[in-house]
């Protein structure tokens, strides 16, 4: 009886281990793939901005990644950058921020001060 007894606690506590644990593989592996995303849709936007010179549509955006916000600050180099641009993206989803930036060159309508 004793040993029953012993080994059916003995097995409520490894499934009990095994819920937690896999209740924090999930948890990990959500966090995961929001940082993958933000980190994709960053990186999509600083791709447009390097080779077209443009911003991807919000609307764009929000059908690719729904979840993600998106913010992209641009400032011209100084001194030993002049020419270029700082391009830093930023995305957003839950708790994972990510940011990128680059220096791009600046476009001949950007360099003569006027808006893009």
């Amino acid at each position: 009886m004793a040993e029953m007894l012993t080994a059916t606690v003995l097995l409520g506590l490894i499934l009990t281990g095994l819920a937690v644990s896999t209740n924090g593989f999930s948890k990990f592996n959500q966090y995961q793939w929001t940082r993958q995303r933000c980190t994709a849709a960053a990186l999509a936007q600083l791709e447009s901005v390097t080779s077209a010179g443009i911003l991807i549509e919000p609307q764009e955006l929000k059908r690719l990644w729904p979840e993600v916000n998106v913010s992209v600050e641009r400032t011209r180099a100084d001194a030993p950058w002049d020419g270029l641009e700082l391009v830093q993206v930023t995305a957003a989803s839950r708790q994972v921020t990510v940011r990128l930036a680059r220096y791009v060159r600046l476009r001949p309508a950007i360099a003569k001060g006027e808006q893009p």
